[in-house]
C-alpha cells in the first residue's frame, strides 16, 4: 500500500530529526565539532564514494544539472519578486527560496526511497545546489566576498575528484572504497540528528514570513521540476531525464530551506532572526509536503 510505503520511507527521517529536537531542547548538546567533521570529512567521503564507486557518464547527468540550475535560479527569481511584494529585503528572502535542504533531508530521502542507485544522481543535485550556494548565495549577501573560497569546500573537492575517477573508469582500491563508504554512512544519520538539534535552537520571530516561504518554496520547486520534466519529454531521447532522475528532481523541488541559509545570514548580518524563522517553519512544513511529493513519485 502507498500509505505504508510512505511511512516506511519518512519515519526514519522524521524520527531522527525529532530525536535531535528533543535532545536539543533538553540537553542543548554542543554539536559544532561534530557538524564540522560532517561537513569536512563524512559528507565528502559520501560524495566521493557515491561518484567514484561506479562508472560515471558525466554527459548523462547534464540534463539533470541544467534542470537543477533552473529550479534554483527560478525559485530565487520568485523569491526576489515575493520579497518586493511583501516589502522585505530580497537578500533575506531569496536565498531560502533558492537553496533547499538537499543535504540533511535530500540525501537520506533519496536513499530510503530508491536505494543506493539514487545516491549518485542525488549527489549531483546536492553539488549543484552547494556550488551555487557557496558562490552566488554568498555574493548575494556580500558583494565583496571572495568566490575563490568555493574551491576550499571539501564536498566540492570530493565531487570533482569522484567525477574524475568515475568518468575515467578507474577502480578505487576496494578496501579504501569500503573505508570511505563507512565514513559516508556516518554522515546521513548525523545530518538528520544535527538538523533536529539546530531546529531546537532556532528562534521564531517571524511566523508570517516563515509560513509564506514554507508554502512558496516547495510549491514553486515542484512546479518548476514538473515543467522541466515535461519539457524534456518533448525533446530527443538523449535529453530526456531517466525515470529515476525525474523522480529525484521532483523530490529535490519539494525540499524545505537549508539550515545553511541561517548560518550564512548570521555570518553576514542579513536579518538572521527572520531567516531562522523561515528555515524552522519551512522544515516543519516538510512534514506535509514531502509525503505529497513522495506519493506523486511512487504513484507514477
Amino acid at each position: 500500500m502507498l500509505a505504508q510505503r510512505l511511512v516506511e520511507i519518512l519515519f526514519p527521517l522524521f524520527a531522527l530529526v525529532a530525536l535531535g529536537y528533543v535532545i536539543g531542547k533538553r540537553h542543548r548538546p554542543e554539536l559544532s565539532g561534530a557538524n564540522r567533521l560532517n561537513m569536512d570529512v563524512f559528507t565528502p567521503a559520501l560524495v566521493f564514494a557515491a561518484l567514484a564507486g561506479r562508472q560515471v557518464d558525466v554527459l548523462a547527468y547534464l540534463p539533470l544539472v541544467l534542470a537543477a540550475l533552473v529550479l534554483v535560479l527560478g525559485s530565487g527569481a520568485l523569491g526576489w519578486w515575493l520579497a518586493h511584494r511583501l516589502q522585505e529585503d530580497p537578500r533575506t528572502l531569496a536565498p531560502p527560496m533558492m537553496f533547499n535542504n538537499c543535504g540533511n533531508l535530500g540525501l537520506p530521502l533519496a536513499l530510503l526511497t530508491f536505494g543506493e542507485q539514487a545516491l549518485a544522481p542525488m549527489v549531483v543535485l546536492f553539488i549543484v545546489s552547494n556550488l551555487l550556494h557557496f558562490s552566488l548565495g554568498v555574493w548575494l549577501l556580500d558583494r565583496r566576498a571572495r568566490l575563490s573560497h568555493l574551491w576550499r569546500v571539501p564536498s566540492v573537492l570530493a565531487a570533482v575528484a569522484g567525477l574524475a575517477v568515475g568518468a575515467a573508469g578507474w577502480t578505487v582500491w576496494p578496501p579504501l572504497l569500503t573505508t570511505l563508504k563507512m565514513l559516508g554512512d556516518i554522515s546521513i544519520p548525523l545530518m538528520l540528528f544535527g538538523l533536529g538539534v539546530r531546529l531546537a535552537e532556532t528562534p521564531i520571530r517571524a511566523w508570517r514570513l516563515g509560513v509564506i516561504v514554507a508554502l512558496a518554496r516547495p510549491l514553486s520547486g515542484m512546479a518548476l521540476a514538473a515543467a522541466m520534466i515535461g519539457l524534456y519529454q518533448l525533446m530527443d531521447g538523449a535529453w530526456r531525464l531517466e525515470p529515476l532522475q525525474a523522480a529525484l528532481l521532483l523530490l529535490f523541488g519539494a525540499l524545505p530551506p537549508a539550515v545553511l541559509n541561517y548560518l550564512f545570514a548570521e555570518r553576514y548580518g542579513q536579518e538572521p532572526d527572520k531567516v531562522a524563522s523561515i528555515v524552522l517553519v519551512g522544515n516543519l512544513a516538510s512534514v506535509a509536503f514531502l509525503p505529497l511529493a513522495l506519493a506523486a513519485v511512487l504513484a507514477s
